[in-house]
């Protein structure tokens, strides 16, 4: 059975403590030389000149296995062997500027929107459901549903590790949720 952040309140709130809190990771990420590259619509970033890039560092301080697209955005893909599904999950390459500092989106595709958009029904769900989560929301960009998570750029790669975690475990069940496939 797939778990489901919303159907499980207790498992939603330890992940986002973890998330806020520092604590160890639920998920592993896997080889992602199998999954597609975000779409090029996906969330584009305002890159902030006089920031180093440290992210390569920060990840790989944590063991995170990832790949760097075309676009310079970190793709790792997470696997939950016992529901036989895959997600994957980007931290954009470029941080956006944001006052004397800079915020970096963690994000998860979770469903192609259908053509005319999605129905009342789903577009109330995906509302409340942002409201329910502590940290992060659902997004279009072009013809894609992303799971956002916003953090200051300074955060360390334990915090970027575990947003990149809760992003695609919440995309995932909401594709489960959308579509009934395991198509991103």
């Amino acid at each position: 059975m797939h778990l489901s952040f919303s159907t499980f309140p207790a498992l939603r709130r330890s992940a986002l403590a973890c998330l806020l809190l520092g604590c160890a990771p639920f998920v592993s990420a896997q080889d992602a030389s199998d999954h597609p590259a975000p779409p090029a619509n996906a969330p584009v970033a305002i890159t902030v000149a006089d920031i180093e890039d440290s992210m390569a560092t920060r990840l790989d301080a944590q063991g995170v296995r990832y790949e760097r697209d075309e676009d310079g955005d970190f793709r790792v893909v997470f696997a939950w062997q016992q529901e036989q599904r895959s997600q994957i999950a980007f931290v954009s390459g470029a941080a956006h500027a944001l006052g004397d500092g800079a915020v970096r989106e963690v994000f998860s595709p979770a469903a192609r929107v259908p053509e005319g958009g999605f129905t009342a029904e789903q577009a109330d769900m995906l509302l409340r459901d942002s409201q329910r989560n502590i940290l992060g929301g659902w997004e279009i960009a072009g013809d894609t549903l992303f799971y956002v998570i916003k953090l200051h750029d300074d955060a360390d790669g334990a915090r970027f590790e575990q947003a990149l975690e809760v992003a695609a475990q919440l995309a995932d069940d909401m594709e489960l949720q959308l579509t009934g496939e395991d198509a991103l």
